[in-house]
């Protein structure tokens, strides 16, 4: 007996350092990856060429948003039957992809080097899900999970901070910005994705808490989604309305910081970030002492309610001026990561543990994907062809309102339709 009680011991000592570990290497490995992503966003382009009509930069993020796209579509397959084996390598061989397109987009002229913003796209899309198999279905998934998820908020806005440095102190030029960037980030890159292949694997207590991950083919694919149909599809909504304004936050930051007056603060990118980051990980790492899959899948979908509340409510706020614009945009990027962080760290996972499924995330989490970025690109392309003249402050405020409306209602569905499914399942067995 007391040998048992040693070993269980050891196990939960092993865990918790395991976690730790995982948490800070996934979080670190997936902030890098961004340098190869957002810097572009930072410029201006103001002398770039129209697109088809298309205001340059306006083209530029429609092309990396729809290769984006199509990796997730070509993801739902890829990350769903991906093998614990040469994921590193992998990781590598993708940003080694991107980091090039980078290279050709600032050596073509302009405009034939939007295509290599599509290939840049297209790589990076398939990381999230190499990253994440590494620390799924575990006791501490949530708190890893969220570690690794806010790192799309920190990043997002250290790299753009990075990025508007190097620009105004050494004059680089709109074209080589986003290469240079990511040139300050790859080496690190390579060593944080050594450590990430030295993440242990979930142990026996992981596995009989959270369900063995396995691949999936298409039938078992197909099988999955039918059970639990109509939850999903509301799911996937909601999570299209959280992905069309956190892309427009993302890629339109900087033309919503000047519209703000706040053009030439590099600072302001990440000053809104950090204490958005530090709640989200808070609040949602939280989870991880929620034991009861069932109880934290419900109760992270109130989180995603509450999330889209925030966000409404402080847009309001600030459409009727009585919060100043850094305020707003403070809270409003922590509405939309209350709502948006679970889908990318909890949700999905406590889901597949709630219902004892042998499946992944990776799969679920494509599928979300890659309607969030086809809406996405549905917005850019209706507001720039369509000609809107209107401002992407006051699209993003107006929005949001409208989008945050919409998702509280579809979430309260959505968790009225997994308690009946469940209580059904329960019946049943």
């Amino acid at each position: 007996m007391q040998k048992f009680i040693k070993s269980i011991q050891q196990d939960k000592y092993r865990d918790n350092w395991v976690a730790i570990f995982a948490s800070l290497i996934s979080f670190l490995t997936y902030a890098s990856v961004y340098a190869f992503r957002k810097p572009f966003t930072v410029g201006s382009f103001s002398d770039g060429p129209l697109v088809f009509g298309l205001v340059y930069k306006d083209a530029l993020v429609i092309s990396q948003v729809i290769g984006y796209m199509f990796s997730k579509f070509y993801g739902i397959k890829f990350i769903a039957e991906l093998k614990n084996i040469g994921r590193g390598k992998l990781i590598l061989i993708l940003i080694g992809f991107a980091w090039l397109s980078l290279l050709l987009f600032a050596l073509v002229p302009a405009p034939y080097n939007i295509v290599f913003l599509f290939t840049n796209g297209f790589p990076l899309g398939i990381i999230w899900g190499v990253v994440f198999s590494f620390v799924e279905g575990r006791k501490a998934t949530d708190f890893i999970g969220a570690t690794l998820a806010v790192s799309f908020i920190f990043s997002s806005g250290f790299v753009k901070s990075v990025a508007k440095t190097l620009q105004l102190n050494f004059a680089i030029t709109d074209w080589w910005l986003p290469f240079v960037t990511g040139a300050c980030f790859f080496i690190p890159l390579v060593l944080f994705i050594y450590l990430l292949e030295r993440i242990p694997p979930p142990s026996n207590s992981d596995i009989s808490l959270r369900v063995t991950r396995l691949p999936l083919n298409k039938v078992e694919r197909a099988n999955f989604f039918s059970t639990f149909k109509p939850g999903l599809i509301l799911l996937i909504i909601i999570y299209v309305f959280l992905t069309i304004f956190r892309d427009i936050r993302d890629n339109f930051a900087a033309d919503i910081w000047r519209e703000l007056g706040y053009g030439n603060q590099p600072s302001v990118f990440t000053a809104t970030e950090i204490p958005i980051t530090l709640l989200v990980l808070v609040l949602i790492g939280s989870m991880i002492l929620i034991r009861n899959n069932k109880k934290a899948f419900i109760i992270t979908q109130y989180i995603i309610v509450f999330g889209f509340l925030l966000a409404g409510v402080s847009s309001i706020l600030f459409i009727k001026h009585l919060i100043n614009p850094f305020v707003w945009m403070t809270l409003v990027g922590m509405g939309l990561y209350i709502g948006y962080i679970p889908y990318n760290c909890i949700l999905f996972d406590r889901l597949i543990a709630t219902f004892r499924i042998s499946g992944n995330v990776g799969f679920l989490m494509y599928v979300a994907d890659s309607f969030g970025y086809l809406g996405s690109v549905s917005v850019i392309l209706l507001k720039t062809i369509a000609h809107f003249q209107i401002r992407w402050s006051v699209l993003y405020s107006e929005g949001v309102v409208i989008l945050s409306a919409l998702g509280v209602v579809g979430a309260i569905f959505s968790i009225i339709y997994f308690n009946k499914k469940y209580k059904q399942i329960i019946q049943i067995s």
